[in-house]
């Protein structure tokens, strides 16, 4: 018999903690009848009972939609897209591609250019007159 009532009381305590939880964790629209920290008190106060009435009366119920755990496959309908990560993100990818391909653009430009004025530069110390296309239009 001590077994049994050692078995309530345990199921007893467990009950209040989930309650206490639950109202702690409730959202505030979802609190109905009393204010929180009045919910709070009488889970404390009387555990059996104000868990239950907890449960029963003091949270709305569910609208029918359930949620899943975070970061896994719930049944629940997304009401703002996920963020997407920058190596999922097409657009992202795309810009990315055109930025390198401008950038080395730019790079062989730059390479171009000094390498004509190199070339320029040792002809005009072996006395060679510069070349056609980089002359300078009179």
């Amino acid at each position: 018999m001590a077994r049994l009532g050692v078995l309530l009381f345990l199921v007893q305590i467990v009950l209040a903690v989930c309650a206490l939880i639950s109202c702690l964790s409730a959202e505030e629209d979802q609190i109905r009848s009393l204010p929180r920290i009045a919910w709070v008190l009488i889970i404390l106060f009387f555990p059996l009972v104000g868990s239950i009435a907890w449960f029963v009366a003091g949270r709305k119920p569910n609208s029918g939609e359930r949620k899943g755990w975070p970061g896994g496959t719930g049944t629940a309908q997304r009401q703002q897209p996920r963020p997407v990560a920058p190596d999922d993100d097409p657009e992202f990818l795309s810009s990315m591609q055109d930025r390198a391909k401008q950038q080395d653009q730019e790079l062989f430009q730059r390479w171009e250019e000094d390498l004509r004025r190199r070339e320029d530069d040792l002809r005009r110390r072996d006395g060679e007159p510069p070349r056609e296309e980089d002359r300078p239009e009179v």
